[in-house]
């Protein structure tokens, strides 16, 4: 009883927040965009991130908000289709998204005798390729769930999903050796980059701490240039994201092994799936004062 009422208070809450979260930072850098002279690329792709996130969360909830309402039938086959396929290519782009954030941002932040800096982004151009490249990889490797998602329960060996609203039928050994090792690439290539690049700013800013330990100059003990702020945020989300997304597919991956559905576990999988679309713009507002900057404006 206490696990259902959690369930229906928590999950709708997490969706409204993170939804009203994720858009008041893209609205906010959406501003500050078109606002300034100084085109920030960090803000475009914190922009792409956060309607990333706002897809995930609309395709992860929207059945059981309408199932709430006795609607559990309003999706048919097709809409089941859309809706899984949407929610699967919007957890590739947050990864990739993810990656490229951590990796501009280590680049910005290098030393300009680096030869990193070689390899920075002039301008937001040489950006939407990448974005471009990340929503057709995602989009073809996600493609087989068009054909394995169905809204009717079959008689047949199935993996279930969204509590009955739709069923994944399970794929032939053909298909399924054809677009797994192409998701297990792209995660270890993206999240291998983003661990490098996080690695290298963890570095950065440690030798910048210490260069002002050295100076010893209070001035500078206290101030943290705005790059270097920007960094410290990066890695925070990063965080955020390698705890959500390695613990959930750590739960996932004992829900597919099981052969008994637990009820606690698959809710504790799917707090897991919306917590880094949830809380990222958190962490964001937070650090940033995004909120107080806005109201500031206006």
């Amino acid at each position: 009883m206490v696990l259902k009422f959690i369930k229906k208070m928590l999950f709708p809450s997490m969706t409204v927040v993170g939804i009203l979260g994720n858009m008041s930072v893209s609205v906010n850098y959406m501003f500050s965009w078109w606002g300034s002279p100084e085109k920030k690329l960090i803000h475009l792709i914190l922009i792409h991130l956060t309607f990333t996130n706002i897809i995930l969360l609309l395709a992860k909830r929207l059945p059981k908000t309408k199932a709430a309402f006795g609607l559990r039938n309003f999706l048919g086959d097709i809409g089941c289709k859309i809706i899984i396929y949407l929610e699967r290519v919007a957890r590739g782009l947050s990864i990739c998204t993810s990656s490229l954030l951590t990796v501009v941002q280590a680049i910005i932040i290098s030393p300009r005798r680096s030869g990193w800096q070689r390899l920075r982004p002039k301008s937001a151009w040489h950006l939407l390729p990448f974005f471009s490249f990340f929503w057709v990889f995602n989009a073809l490797i996600s493609v087989n769930l068009i054909h394995s998602t169905t809204s009717t329960r079959l008689n047949v060996s199935q993996l279930r999903g969204d509590e009955g609203y739709c069923y994944f039928i399970l794929p032939s050994q053909k298909i399924k050796w054809i677009f797994f090792p192409l998701m297990v690439l792209r995660d270890v290539v993206f999240q291998g980059a983003m661990g490098g690049a996080s690695g290298y700013m963890v570095f950065l800013l440690h030798k910048h701490h210490q260069h002002v330990l050295y100076l010893q100059n209070s001035k500078l003990l206290y101030r943290t240039a705005p790059e270097l702020r920007a960094a410290q945020s990066v890695l925070l989300l990063m965080l955020c994201f390698v705890f959500f997304y390695w613990t959930d597919s750590a739960f996932s991956l004992i829900i597919n092994m099981s052969l008994m559905e637990n009820s606690l576990i698959i809710n504790i999988q799917e707090f897991l799936t919306l917590g880094y679309a949830t809380f990222s713009p958190l962490v964001l507002i937070h650090r940033d004062g995004l909120l107080t900057g806005f109201w500031h404006v206006q």
